[in-house]
């Protein structure tokens, strides 16, 4: 890996790859988002929608949503009401032309994680979605502890003396 990519965080295991969620109308958003990932482990996945990006997210788990400022069928607060729901919530990252401080003021007061402005410039959006997922990562790490921890005290008194075992290890 080279230029904006070098430094992405790379995932523990050769064949895993990070999957993020790009939900866009324009294919271009989607091809540059792509193009600027190419060299890496990561996948960028795309829906068109609102309703498109959910029912994919109800079958994948994906660790960082790009979404447009507007959908065809909402907005960006529509889409990061419904991903809140989910079991293991991706952060949501608005795209805009217009990205302003206001517009940044507000998604990170709604809950998204951050807005970048477009056209895209491949470091900035590379350090945007690498700090994500990080944070995701430490999320969904910390929640497995705690389901295992749970699941150990829940355990017979005679597997007291069992080591700790990470859940899917």
């Amino acid at each position: 890996m080279s230029g904006a990519t070098a430094n992405l965080p790379q995932p523990p295991d050769d064949d895993r790859t990070v999957a993020v969620l790009a939900v866009s109308p324009n294919p271009e958003t989607v091809a540059r988002l792509r193009g600027i990932f190419q060299h890496t482990k990561w996948v960028i996945h795309a829906a068109s929608d609102c309703k498109g990006s959910l029912s994919f997210l109800e079958k994948h788990e994906v660790a960082v949503v790009i979404c447009e400022r507007r959908m065809p069928d909402g907005s960006w607060k529509v889409l990061l009401e419904k991903v809140n729901a989910l079991t293991a919530p991706p952060l949501v990252i608005v795209t805009s032309q217009d990205a302003d401080d206001a517009l940044w003021a507000e998604v990170l007061n709604e809950g998204g994680y951050d807005v970048l402005a477009r056209p895209f410039v491949s470091s900035e959006v590379t350090r945007i979605v690498s700090l994500a997922w990080l944070h995701w990562k430490s999320g969904r790490d910390k929640r497995r502890k705690k389901a295992g921890r749970a699941s150990d005290s829940s355990s017979t008194a005679g597997s007291a003396g069992a080591p700790y075992q990470a859940a899917g290890a």
